[in-house]
């Protein structure tokens, strides 16, 4: 490519999803001219919501945690209108469906509480852990001896029916990995914004996140329909509009486009995510709860959605969005053809025959979230050479917050590289 000109812009963002509005709102912050190029016609990746019949469905079943300080850095909350779920979960296991982990409960009120939790004891250990995890701060909880999740809570002398029957199907419900297997650090992040805030939806759907990054940004910065071929440390080559230069190139794709754009880029692998959604005369529950599958039976968890804001379904109805982790979680042949099993176990979680409920649709989604096993790197080089970097969920954690993180980190990096003067990097981590 030649030389870049006064007319072009000083960096280009290569993706417009969380990690690419982060980083592009970042850099015109500061005056620059960025030129943010996405192949498709919509910003926000898997963060993406629909609409169906007048029914809001998102592209995963996404919750949002209040407690989560790149959220509260980068967004307006109080614009996205956020719907906080009901303290705590519902837990089903062996037949029964029982009320866990509010953390807005002391100890003794937890240990009071009736539910299979093991003794009143083990209830005010579980309380007490997530109350210590809620004061503890990130320094200390990285600085932890790391293995995975599943181990951490076997050598905390957790009793198995407190990890089975509630941390095992929170993780779940908050990570997509039903085995463990995920970090012990990223687990204790997971629990400790959990302890510390609220999980909730926004009211528009999780759509509305991106989309409010999108409309933060200068006119003329978001470039839909531009293909990006290639991308080198002065610019980019595109399919159908030439050889775009800049100063700073940001690839700020999902992990295979990336590793795509830039032979080498390490692949990490993925949980993948199934959402089915199904439409009821009335809601089943009648509070916006979790609802937590504890017998691992593909499903996860489930979401009276409109119990959060009615306006998820505009006739009246109840919609309930149910999670299933795994690639083949049932054996009927695609996620369609497993819509009668899931069916028939929603009947036993919500105790409610669900024969006249409408199946509208299911989203799967094979790459939805990524694994995060120890020794997990919680902050990947977003500077790959001067010019050129990488940011996405697949730099720090494999969820929102990592990918928000990744994105003010490169962003960072390109001000730094290009001698603007930018505060000092403020390091916080989450899951």
């Amino acid at each position: 490519m030649s030389r870049v000109h006064a007319t072009d812009p000083d960096a280009i963002v290569v993706g417009a999803g969380v990690a690419g509005l982060t980083a592009a709102a970042a850099l015109t912050a500061q005056g620059l001219h960025v030129q943010v190029l996405e192949g498709t016609e919509r910003v926000g990746g898997r963060l993406a919501t629909r609409e169906l019949d007048g029914f809001r469905l998102d592209l995963g079943g996404h919750l949002l945690n209040t407690a989560d300080p790149e959220l509260v850095r980068h967004l307006d909350l109080d614009r996205l209108d956020l719907r906080p779920l009901a303290p705590g979960v519902l837990v089903h296991s062996s037949g029964r469906t029982y009320r866990a982990g509010d953390p807005q409960l002391t100890p003794a009120r937890q240990a009071a509480t009736r539910s299979p939790l093991g003794t009143p004891l083990d209830r005010a250990r579980l309380a007490g852990t997530l109350s210590r995890l809620a004061a503890t701060p990130t320094a200390r909880l990285l600085a932890r001896q790391e293995t995975t999740a599943a181990r951490a809570m076997a050598d905390r002398g957790l009793p198995g029916r407190t990890v089975d029957g509630f941390l095992r199907p929170l993780l779940a419900a908050l990570l997509s990995d039903p085995a463990l297997g995920t970090s012990s650090r990223v687990a204790d992040l997971a629990l400790r914004d959990y302890a510390r805030g609220r999980l909730c939806v926004p009211a528009a759907g999780i759509g509305a996140v991106p989309a409010q990054l999108a409309a933060g940004l200068p006119d003329g910065t978001l470039r839909p329909g531009v293909d990006v071929t290639a991308v080198g440390t002065d610019g980019v080559e595109t399919a159908a509009h030439g050889p775009i230069r800049a100063r700073a190139v940001i690839v700020a794709t999902d992990a295979a486009t990336a590793a795509a754009l830039l032979p080498g880029l390490r692949q990490p692998g993925f949980h993948p995510v199934t959402t089915y959604y199904h439409a009821a005369n009335r809601s089943p529950l009648g509070e916006p709860v979790l609802l937590l599958d504890a017998e691992r039976t593909g499903i996860s968890h489930s979401l009276v959605l409109s119990d959060a804001d009615p306006s998820y379904a505009a006739d009246g109805r109840a919609l309930i969005a149910t999670t299933v982790l795994g690639r083949r979680a049932f054996d009927s042949g695609g996620p369609a053809g497993d819509e009668p099993v899931v069916r028939r176990r929603l009947s036993e979680l919500y105790g409610t025959s669900t024969a006249s409920w409408e199946f509208l649709t299911v989203r799967h989604v094979p790459d939805a979230v990524v694994t995060m096993p120890p020794p997990h790197h919680f902050r990947r080089s977003v500077r790959l050479l001067a010019g050129l970097y990488v940011c996405g969920d697949h730099r720090d954690t494999g969820t929102l917050h990592g990918a928000i993180a990744s994105g003010r980190r490169a962003a960072s990096a390109v001000l730094r590289d290009l001698g603007v003067r930018t505060e000092p990097e403020v390091v916080e981590a989450a899951a």
